[in-house]
């Protein structure tokens, strides 16, 4: 008898008269002898490795290899699996080296524990800031597991698993540990599980980290399920014979039972839908699994003809599957009393898929044929491993995970019939760059079920999209500017920028200097250098500046918060003449603090109308308090030589949310409805529009508009601009400045 810390020591025997530890009977189960003594063998080695070693709750270390053995055990996973879990911890945490394992075990095995080693050992950037050294760390942790999934994903069933019984034993760990091991399983395990198809998994990982997040919610559902946990099964009972009966009069094979309910998907259907508790449709669930698919659609059309079906809530996913391959037709029906039920219908090849998803590809591996469609499955995998040519920083390629990962998925057509799967919000631009780079590249229009759209186009499941291409030429920069929002997917995004990147010095210097000097002409800031841009954005001279905007790295967002901070107060002003200040203790509103004593009305000189980001000055007007200006306004400078003692210091307050008159001024060849396009591109951004004044040039065609926008600040008034020049015949849009 080996020393274990596991209490129950009595032995079993399997199928060929082996004797093993009881513990062992479920990781032993219809295994051949080869492998049950191989279990055996490593649980002896688990055991001798991890002797000294115990968890935080005081449980022996040992107990937590074997559980999540257990867990792989009951997805059937194969027995190299099996015993990789045993010995998972064993090179991390023992002196036991990976050639051992591969002398003992098999090169099979030794690959597996290495892998989730690696994915345990995060290399951490010690001259790095906290928020980079923390979004370095979570990118490598990412890259390592797609890394290790691409070569093998059976490693990250093991890390799965082993982040499960974790979850499963997390009441023994601090509070704060607690909610950001549960934070990241939500983000980061759950979907991953998902995105896997191992719907057993998926949904417990949810459950138990909703419990140490939301414990409020979690107890508050739990106890409502509780509460008429009796009169829902027996009304299940009752509605669950009532199918079979109508089932073997149509001569139709199936099982039909009800199946539990989770908390946190229960909780997610009331948030996303704003309802009660009781207005949920599946808190009654039952399922239908038939043999073929079509008995799974005649046992929906029985379903239909019992009950009435609710309008909204029929998805068929066995026609138009998720991206993790699930399939299944959901509906909901109006039983009896008027009480909701909703139920699904698969295959048993489906209902598999769905509980075990990739990990099927393993079950009975012994002897079975290769799964054709395994590739498929995982080639989003290795899609995203092309991050380490071209995704440029750590952040963009969590982002890029995200994306492929966790977003809610559309799915469309290409010319031939071929499905593609993309996240929502997906455009014409990130479906060409979905196909192939070269075709994204080259893309200049798009056509969806034979119909042309704008690059812009938001596209919908079920559509036809076609990519009208150039034969030479390369992406616009005005698809990486997030305002106009011709790409959405971070793959596409990467691909566009690392083009640029790809590009002529020369060119990228050239393109840069024009982007920013374009602008700043929109801002109004002409007195901003070129220089001062380079160095606040910490770029040794303007030519690496440029070619960094050129090549897309250094985006537009970051050049305006380069902008805000040359123009926003502590900065140095124009060298126009010495503002003379008066500094006393701070009072102000919420939207404007000044420099001195008691409250003072304050208002926005009409002159040059400051907005929120630029440095401004306060002059003190008799009867009307403090009239705020521009630093740089003519008034001001005008002011310093003849009336300094009334100028005061002034900053913006803290609190976001108020606005700022704000002139612009659009250059447009004039046509019908251009003031109805621009005033409506206004509106939708939310945006009001104080006055507005039009002159046109008839000779020469030409419409100049000057409008007074209340802007919250820089950054809005930067995205409105932009905006507004890619409406038809518009020309220029920029802030008028006196």
């Amino acid at each position: 008898m080996e020393k274990t810390g596991i209490k129950d020591k009595t032995k079993a025997t399997v199928k060929s008269g082996i004797e093993i530890p009881e513990v062992l009977a479920p990781l032993c189960a219809n295994r051949s002898d080869h492998d049950v003594k191989a279990i055996l063998k490593a649980w002896r080695l688990a055991n001798s490795a991890h002797l000294s070693q115990v968890r935080v709750s005081g449980e022996p270390f040992v107990e937590h290899v074997l559980a999540v053995a257990v867990i792989l055990a009951k997805l059937r996973l194969d027995s190299e699996t099996i015993i990789a879990a045993l010995l998972h911890d064993v090179v991390e945490d023992t002196s036991v080296k990976s050639e051992d394992l591969k002398r003992d075990f098999g090169e099979g095995v030794a690959r597996l524990v290495e892998g989730v080693t690696k994915m345990s050992n995060i290399q951490v950037l010690h001259d790095e800031p906290e928020k980079k050294k923390k979004e370095h760390v979570r990118a490598e942790s990412l890259r390592k597991m797609l890394l290790a999934m691409a070569e093998d994903v059976r490693v990250v069933l093991i890390k799965l698993a082993d982040r499960l019984h974790n979850m499963r034993t997390l009441g023994s760990l601090a509070e704060d540990k607690q909610q950001r091991i549960a934070r990241e399983t939500m983000d980061i395990f759950a979907p991953l599980a998902n995105r896997l198809g191992i719907w057993q998994i998926k949904w417990e990982l949810e459950d138990l980290s909703f419990r140490y997040i939301e414990p409020d919610a979690y107890h508050d559902i739990a106890n409502m399920l509780a509460e008429r946990r009796v009169d829902r099964e027996q009304y299940l009972e009752k509605f669950v014979s009532q199918v079979k009966a109508e089932l073997v009069k149509a001569g139709i094979q199936a099982e039909v039972y009800g199946r539990p309910k989770h908390i946190f998907g229960i909780w997610k259907k009331m948030r996303n839908k704003r309802k009660g508790f009781h207005e949920i449709y599946d808190v009654r669930a039952v399922r239908i699994v038939a043999g073929e698919i079509k008995d799974c659609y005649a046992a929906l059309g029985i379903v239909h003809t019992l009950w009435q079906y609710i309008p909204g809530e029929f998805d068929d996913y066995i026609a138009t599957p998720k991206e993790n391959n699930y399939r299944s037709i959901h509906t909901a029906v109006i039983g009896e009393k008027g009480k909701t039920v909703e139920i699904q219908l698969r295959t048993k090849e489906m209902h598999q898929q769905s509980e075990y998803g990739i990990a099927a590809h393993w079950r009975y591996k012994e002897g079975s044929a290769v799964d054709a469609s395994f590739d498929e499955k995982i080639n989003w995998l290795r899609q995203l491993l092309e991050w380490k040519d071209e995704v440029s920083g750590a952040s963009e390629f969590v982002d890029q995970f995200k994306s492929a990962v966790f977003s809610d998925r559309v799915y469309v057509f290409t010319p031939m019939g071929n499905i593609i799967d993309l996240p929502q919000g997906a455009t014409p631009i990130d479906f060409a760059y979905e196909i192939h780079s070269e075709v994204g590249h080259r893309c200049r229009g798009a056509k969806v079920d034979g119909r042309i759209v704008p690059l812009t186009y938001v596209l919908k499941t079920g559509t036809k999209v076609e990519i009208l291409t150039v034969k030479k030429g390369g992406p616009s920069r005005d698809w990486l500017n997030p305002h106009l929002g011709y790409i959405h997917t971070t793959r596409a995004r990467t691909k566009a920028q690392y083009w640029f990147r790809q590009q002529d010095r020369e060119n990228n210097i050239s393109s840069g200097r024009n982007s920013i000097e374009r602008e700043l002409k929109r801002l109004g800031y002409h007195e901003i250098g070129h220089e001062a841009m380079a160095h606040a954005a910490a770029y040794e001279n303007t030519d690496d500046f440029f070619a960094a905007i050129g090549r897309g790295e250094f985006k537009n967002a970051q050049v305006i918060n380069v902008i805000r901070s040359l123009v926003s107060p502590g900065t140095p002003k124009p060298e126009s003449g010495k503002l003379v200040t008066h500094k006393r203790k701070v009072v102000g509103t919420s939207a404007i603090q000044i420099q001195g004593i008691g409250n003072l009305l304050t208002q926005i000189g009409q002159c040059c109308k400051p907005v929120y980001g630029d440095q401004i000055i306060g002059y003190i007007t008799r009867g009307r308090g403090v009239t705020v200006h521009r630093s740089d306004c003519p008034n001001v400078l005008k002011y310093i030589n003849e009336q300094s003692e009334r100028l005061i210091e002034v900053s913006w307050g803290i609190e976001k949310g108020e606005t700022y008159p704000v002139d612009i001024q659009i250059q447009a060849y004039d046509r019908h409805g251009l003031l109805k396009d621009v005033t409506s591109l206004l509106s939708d951004e939310k945006l009001n529009v104080v006055a507005v004044k039009t002159s046109l040039d008839q000779n020469k065609n030409m419409a100049t508009m000057l409008l007074t926008v209340e802007i919250e600040d820089i950054s809005a008034l930067s995205r409105v601009l932009v905006k507004l020049e890619q409406l038809p015949n518009v020309l220029e849009a920029s802030r008028r400045r006196s």
